[in-house]
């Protein structure tokens, strides 16, 4: 069975200004290593459609989803905090990019594809139910739970997040909806700061690590905190919130990870997926801002959902 690739180019218009590290070009960085591995030929390409208004306030507030809307500039740039803004496209994009995550759950549960892979921006982990911020607008993965779980009735779904940054909204929109785990790596001591120390509840296994722990630490962690309580949760469908900002050659952090430890962690989440969830996974581009890096660690991390050898 092929896998989905769900992307849009109104997801490439999205622009925070000139030197932002969140920039259209990651799209095209992930889009061409695909296609020069050759494994864009083992996966069905879809448009991702615009989120509702239904849809994305099953993870945040309506007063906030309202606001947002509002607040598209009809030229220039709208700034929402220091680092995030709006420019007269960042809505499309945004609805683009929750609507991926909608339709990647919709395609996996159908058994229309095994595996998803949404290569959208803006990214959506720091996004919390009633605030923007860190380059999010709209949690795109908190969205594709919420439809998977409230739509499609299932009863057990995870959350993976090995971006190099905490997921803090994803953390508050989900903490305590015992229908979810979720289980995360990050780097201690960087943005946002403090948000990982805020309790998590029962149905969070959140873990810093410290600066250059590198490779055998962070599968070490991987393996001894992540997979006994996924193993115990037994998920019906998996998601990932893809961050590859962890890269030893990615300046946003210092975790020192390297291309095999996402094609790692991905297959022993794929097994997982397996044993669990009839190997259905919807994984969602988070961060990861130098586009060589970025593009091999994507590579390597879809290479395991297609199945490639």
């Amino acid at each position: 069975m092929l896998s989905a690739y769900i992307s849009h180019p109104d997801c490439l218009k999205h622009d925070m200004g000139p030197g932002h590290p969140e920039c259209p070009e990651r799209l095209h960085a992930i889009a061409d290593m695909l296609l020069s591995k050759g494994y864009s030929d083992f996966m069905v390409p879809y448009d991702a459609p615009l989120a509702s208004v239904e849809q994305l306030t099953r993870a945040h507030s309506v007063l906030y989803v309202n606001e947002l809307l509002d607040r598209a500039p009809t030229e220039g740039y709208e700034r929402l905090d220091p680092d995030t803004l709006m420019n007269p496209y960042t809505v499309p994009a945004a609805l683009r990019s929750a609507g991926a995550a909608v339709l990647a759950t919709d395609l996996v549960l159908r058994g229309e594809v095994a595996t998803a892979f949404c290569n959208i921006r803006p990214p959506g982990h720091h996004a919390e139910r009633g605030a923007c911020m860190g380059f999010c607008f709209f949690n795109n993965v908190a969205v594709g739970i919420r439809h998977a779980l409230d739509v499609h009735g299932l009863e057990r779904v995870a959350l993976i997040d090995f971006d190099v940054h905490h997921g803090n909204g994803s953390a508050d929109i989900l903490a305590g909806d015992e229908r979810v785990l979720m289980c995360s790596i990050f780097e201690k001591g960087l943005y946002p700061l403090g948000k990982d120390e805020q309790p998590g509840g029962s149905n969070m296994v959140h873990v810093g690590m410290d600066s250059r722990t590198g490779s055998a630490e962070f599968r070490s962690l991987v393996d001894a905190a992540w997979m006994p309580a996924l193993e115990a949760f037994r998920p019906q469908l998996v998601y990932i919130s893809a961050g590859f900002d962890a890269h030893r050659e990615d300046d946003m952090g210092n975790l020192g990870l390297v291309d095999a430890d996402y094609e790692w962690v991905t297959q022993r989440l794929l097994d997982l997926a397996r044993r669990h969830a009839q190997g259905r996974i919807v994984s969602c581009l988070e961060g990861g801002y130098v586009m060589n890096p970025l593009a091999r660690s994507a590579a390597a991390h879809v290479k395991v959902l297609i199945g490639a050898d």
